[in-house]
């Protein structure tokens, strides 16, 4: 139980219409940098815990296995009342996952942020996920940076370096982060953006010893920094904590460097709502009106770990939600009703009879997935843009109940889970029998199927790597024919070109979208044939299914039948039953029987199916591997040896960075390389290494490992241990007689 120090405050402060006062912000930074630390010194200046737990009890971390092992899983949302320069501040609070295996939690925390405060290792400097965090937060979602430069203390005491040496360094991350921040910053903010330790944007400081300073702090208090040296030259580190207290620093930084909600809006909101700006609607959102119509966004689904029922979290952007409304969840198309209306504070929910635009809030009572729009009853209003992701499911472990009784039950917990984090997925191999969880990497599964096991005992089977199917040409066009011959289809595939993927990586078209909104951004943005773009019949995964028919009758009566055959496809390509990538399926042509009786499931996605699958395999098929970006920062004299780790796992070095007596070697690895591969990164150089990464992409398999590669899988499936080849679907091939 989080004890608040005063919640009338709170939701004071909540009501308020003074938006000067508020700030929603997200903490950011690479895995083991110090968020969770650093988080403890705003909860205590809130009074949510005392001086002496600062730094030690880490307070967002409230899961037990967050505790267990050591690092942040979930995002911890609290609202902080706060006292700088004499004004009470409202500040709500993200404190994110830094590990690439919950990269989702951050996305969906900084969308519902205007501001972000990136944390970066001195001693470390600027890794992997870093990088990410910064293209996420600045240039995906518009989120406004400030920077804390923590465990400088390390430079002193670890790496004894001389404080000219320390300031070196301090600027070299500083420059970095600002490069980084260059690439993406929206176009108006790319010099604004930029973080500075002069103009007061930029803190130094140890989370550990409870200690920071801005260029402002050190003004106001006639210090120097040169008193750090010699305060640890004296073993006085706790005179820092009293007099340069990190809490008044990274407040100070927040207040007068990150914007307010209703500031942020103006430029926030083009970024992540496609309607009309100039409507009603898009007024209202641009100027953060609590008057408006209401619209928000759910960013985070808390699942309590004793009780294990949701609470979903995210922020109204236009409107005020009461409670007891009636709100529509955009994506789903149905109506909920808000049950009970809060705040959280962690792990509680703080009550709260109304939330205005410009504040985040909880509510109970129903379950959706992350990331869903919502709208008052009755509104047509535009929902927001899906939220980016950096990683996509690349390991695979089959699950199944103990108790086979406990199908149900297992479909129902895995739902909530998988609506809790949209990252995994999770389905049936309707071949195989086999229902399969697949996630970011093997971390992300372990902690979904220990939740899973708790509420079903279940059966989990070790993790593999998930590959795609893709093609490189156009396939045959075949006509096949329902097993009773009374229908027909034509179908042929192709790859999508790289336009049309990009809209597919830059969520602007995503699975479920109805297909008239999909239209026009296929016309405009990937110059598709305005006829064409007219003609989409379901859009799933990264896939689309395209009408080029002319004149068909009756078609409408087996279009549901097509699509799920489409489906169940694109999820089990024929190569090795792993996920189809890239490929838009042309229906041409069709001939439906009029009696219905002759146009069942299994007669329609027969036909289907042999079509689809033909067509691939005559296209030039072959597996992609998932591939990470990596880096690892290294002394110099242990370069060779981090090489030849790297190159002996089929890795491909991209840049080596030279920086003092340390280097950065970046790369390419293919995922399936990876097991194990820190420890042989520490082993090489005597534990003296950094070893980071992130998602890249999907590259193709060696041409002298496909054959071997999908007869493995097709063994490991139970599939016939035999390639593929179009002479199992033969039979359902429409023949003029």
């Amino acid at each position: 139980m989080v004890k608040i120090k005063d919640p009338d405050a709170i939701r004071a402060l909540i009501k308020s219409d003074d938006y000067a006062h508020k700030r929603i912000i997200s903490i950011s930074a690479h895995v083991d940098h110090g968020k969770t630390t650093t988080s403890d010194y705003l909860l205590r200046h809130a009074g949510l815990m005392s001086d002496a737990a600062a730094g030690q009890v880490l307070m967002t971390d409230s899961d037990w296995e967050e505790q267990q092992r050591g690092i942040t899983i979930f995002t911890s949302v609290v609202l902080l009342e706060c006292e700088v320069d004499g004004e009470e501040y409202l500040i709500q609070l993200s404190d994110t996952p830094g590990h690439l295996s919950f990269t989702g939690e951050v996305s969906r925390a900084l969308r519902a942020s205007d501001g972000v405060v990136i944390l970066v290792d001195a001693l470390e400097g600027v890794r992997t996920q870093t990088e990410t965090n910064i293209r996420l937060s600045v240039g995906g979602e518009g989120c406004k940076p400030v920077l804390f430069v923590n465990k400088v203390d390390r430079l002193i005491n670890e790496l004894k370096l001389p404080p000219a040496k320390v300031y070196e360094r301090i600027d070299a991350i500083i420059k970095k982060v600002n490069d980084l921040i260059a690439k993406v910053a929206p176009p108006e903010f790319l010099k604004t953006w930029k973080v500075s330790f002069q103009e007061g944007s930029v803190a130094v400081g140890s989370a550990k010893t409870g200690w920071a300073f801005t260029m402002k702090t050190l003004d106001k208090k006639g210090i120097k920094p040169i008193v750090v040296f010699e305060k640890y030259q004296q073993g006085q580190a706790d005179w820092l904590r009293q007099n340069l207290p990190l809490d008044e620093a990274l407040l100070e930084m927040i207040v007068h460097h990150l914007p307010n909600p209703k500031d942020a809006q103006k430029y926030k909101i083009p970024r992540i709502w496609k309607g009309d700006l100039d409507s009603v609607q898009g007024k209202a959102l641009l100027s953060c009106d609590p008057k408006g119509p209401v619209l928000g966004m759910i960013t985070k689904i808390y699942v309590d770990p004793k009780s294990k029922r949701p609470t979903l979290i995210g922020r109204v952007f236009s409107g005020t939600l009461k409670a007891g409304d009636e709100i529509f969840l955009v994506n789903r198309r149905e109506k909920a009703t808000v049950k009970r209306l809060g705040v959280q504070e962690i792990t509680d929910m703080l009550d709260i009879d109304e939330v205005p635009a410009g504040n985040l809030f909880s509510v109970f009572g129903f379950i959706c997935p992350a990331g869903e729009s919502f709208v008052e009853a009755g509104s047509d209003m535009k929902p927001f843009e899906a939220i980016q992701y950096a990683s996509e499911p690349v390991v695979s472990r089959s699950i199944k109940p103990v108790d086979p009784q406990d199908i149900a039950k297992l479909d129902d917990v895995v739902s909530k889970w998988i609506m809790a984090d949209p990252t995994a997925r999770f389905h049936r191999d309707k071949e195989s029998g086999e229902y399969r969880l697949d996630g970011i990497d093997p971390l992300q599964i372990e902690i979904l199927t220990e939740r899973i096991d708790e509420q079903v005992k279940i059966k989990i089977s070790d993790p593999v790597i998930v590959y795609r199917e893709k093609i490189s040409s156009r396939g045959g066009e075949f006509h096949t024919k329902s097993p009773n011959g009374h229908n027909r289809l034509r179908v042929y595939v192709e790859p999508l070109d790289e336009m049309t993927l990009d809209l597919f990586r830059k969520k602007k078209i995503f699975s479920d979208m109805k297909p008239q909104e999909v239209g026009p951004i296929l016309r405009e943005e990937a110059h598709w044939d305005s006829k064409e773009a007219k003609k989409i019949l379901d859009i799933y995964e990264s896939c689309l299914l395209v009408d080029a028919m002319s004149g068909v009758q009756r078609f409408e009566r087996i279009l549901p039948y097509v699509q799920t055959t489409f489906r169940d496809f694109v999820d089990s390509g024929p190569l090795a039953h792993e996920p189809v990538m890239g490929i838009k399926a042309v229906v041409t042509d069709a001939t439906v029987h009029n009696d219905p009786a002759h146009t069942g499931f299994t007669e329609i996605t027969t036909m289907t199916a042999a079509a689809l699958n033909m067509s691939f395999l005559t296209a030039s098929p072959s597996l992609y591997e998932p591939v990470l970006n990596v880096d690892i920062k290294t002394p110099t004299d242990t370069q060779g040896a981090v090489i030849k780790v790297l190159t002996g796992h089929r890795g491909q070095i991209v840049t080596i960075e030279s920086e003092e007596d340390t280097v950065t070697v970046k790369g390419m690895l293919p995922t399936a390389e990876t097991i194990g591969i820190a420890d042989e990164f520490r082993g090489a150089t005597s534990g003296r290494s950094f070893f980071g990464y992130e998602f890249k992409g999907f590259d193709p398999l060696p041409a002298s490992m496909q054959q071997e590669k999908i007869l493995d899988i097709r063994k490991r499936k139970k599939m016939p241990a035999e390639m593929p080849n179009t002479a199992s679907w033969a039979r359902f091939v429409y023949k003029r007689t």
